[in-house]
């Protein structure tokens, strides 16, 4: 957290609900330091999807940033924001295709919609990437990723937004909502960086 806010305060409620949310048990969630310079309070916390034995994923993984400043910055528009970042690698050929960003973005809401996730001043980039590998990394191969950027100005509990995040991480790594504990065919390669 950037600040260690007094017990009862609206941010320490916000935290312990975060805290508190379960998430589906092939997504491992953990917190993590934040970013400096933000907002006066933050809380950040990283999902992973099916992380092998060293904590990396194969699969995908997310960012989740709740801010708090009581003085309400004029661009969220209220004293709270949620940023996030999502990725996954992505079949060559999926990556391609030219609805890949909407469909993403469109993801995300359906997720936040489906809980009553109430928000505003939402805003975000989905980033497709195409990589063909050359030289000594030739043998790895062509590959693809995509990548979700947003945020927007949440409203009444947390919850259903961090629940939309990590449905979010888990659509992107090929994993739609009730599928846990099923079996993902052939693990998507990592995209280099």
């Amino acid at each position: 957290m950037t600040a260690h806010p007094e017990a009862g305060t609206p941010f320490e409620s916000a935290v312990a609900e975060l805290r508190e949310t379960e998430f589906r048990d092939d997504i491992t969630v953990r917190e993590i330091a934040t970013p400096q310079g933000l907002a006066p309070f933050a809380i950040a916390l990283a999902a992973d999807v099916r992380p092998e034995g060293d904590g990396e994923s194969v699969y995908g993984t997310g960012r989740f940033v709740l801010l708090h400043d009581p003085e309400e910055p004029g661009a969220w528009g209220g004293s709270w924001r949620i940023v996030l970042f999502a990725q996954a690698p992505l079949e060559t050929e999926i990556g391609t295709d030219p609805l890949l960003a909407d469909v993403t973005w469109s993801w995300l809401v359906d997720a936040l919609d489906s809980r009553d996730a109430i928000y505003h001043s939402e805003s975000g980039t989905s980033t497709k990437t195409l990589s063909k590998g050359f030289g000594g990394l030739a043998v790895e191969g062509d590959g693809a990723q995509i990548e979700l950027r947003a945020s927007w100005t949440p409203e009444g509990p947390f919850r259903p937004h961090v629940e939309a995040w990590a449905e979010l991480v888990g659509m992107l790594a090929g994993l739609p909502p009730g599928s846990e504990g099923i079996a993902v065919i052939g693990a998507r390669k990592a995209v280099r960086d």
